[in-house]
């Protein structure tokens, strides 16, 4: 990256996310002055021109497009070698866990206690992810175990332990026409408004109007009948006025996986995963 230092790719990234000088200033907490000058002296160093400006309008061009892409995965792959570096060389102190707001199943404290109670037992960072990229973390480094849901997570390069499996419910507004049912079929919720899930790819990544970005944010839109949606049975919290759950009988059941990189064989890890397992295994007797 010799065009293109580290700091200047994330000052136009912040920029390309947030498409608002303003807001990306504020975000990277530098003056707006200084990150128009960052990002002229960007193009003028590239020889392309990265953003459409107006007074009122910011837009990233065709090259603008294409340097947000490979950006990210430069700027990713950056943050990713140092922190498998400090992994390796013994930096970390703490253990970093990442899961889903409100996507423990409720096992979490039960967790944390089983390991506490480790000889090694390190002190535990709790992550929250979106609503897609939990396998990201433990893919790049930012975590180093973490919960996830299969089907529906992606394992690829992870290693894994099922620690329970789960129906799926239907989540409706309670004057919905299959709020009366004992049971669905996924046959039933065809043609049916699914919420968008911002941050997923081909959904709410764009901005979309009505985009929601967590279980709450989809239980109001569902309240007031504009989605339906269907969801493992324990990532649905107490449910507000105005909304049910219907359970949906052919639904391929949902598996909580504790999860970690396959090539992360630290002791720490190794610890931390045999705590839970022994915890999970209490549990269930």
């Amino acid at each position: 990256m010799s065009d293109l230092e580290t700091r200047e790719l994330e000052y136009f990234l912040a920029v390309a996310d947030e498409l608002h000088f303003g807001r990306a200033a504020v975000r990277l907490s530098i003056a707006q002055p200084a990150l128009s000058k960052a990002i002229r002296r960007i193009e003028n160093r590239l020889g392309v021109v990265l953003f459409e400006r107006s007074s009122r309008h910011v837009a990233l061009t065709a090259a603008g497009t294409a340097l947000q892409e490979y950006g990210r995965y430069a700027l990713n792959a950056v943050g990713a070698a140092v922190r498998q570096a400090q992994s390796a060389g013994g930096v970390r102190t703490h253990l970093r866990f990442v899961l889903k707001p409100g996507g423990d199943g409720g096992l979490l404290s039960a967790m944390l206690a089983a390991y506490a109670e480790q000889p090694d037992a390190r002190h535990v960072d709790i992550l929250f992810s979106g609503p897609a990229d939990r396998a990201d973390f433990l893919l790049d480094g930012r975590a180093d175990v973490g919960l996830l849901y299969a089907p529906f997570d992606p394992l690829d390069g992870l290693a894994h332990e099922r620690l329970y499996t789960e129906d799926r419910v239907a989540v409706v507004a309670t004057g919905h026409r299959l709020a009366g049912r004992d049971s669905v079929l996924m046959a039933d919720l065809e043609g049916e408004q699914r919420p968008l899930w911002k941050g997923i790819a081909g959904q709410g990544d764009d901005g979309s109007p009505g985009a929601v970005s967590d279980v709450m944010q989809m239980l109001h839109m569902i309240a007031v009948s504009r989605v339906v949606e269907v969801l493992p049975r324990s990532l649905v919290p107490p449910l507000p006025a105005g909304v049910v759950l219907v359970p949906v009988a052919d639904a391929p059941p949902s598996h909580l996986v504790l999860a970690w990189n396959e090539h992360d064989r630290r002791p720490l890890v190794a610890s931390f995963v045999q705590a839970v397992l022994k915890a999970v295994l209490k549990a269930a007797r």
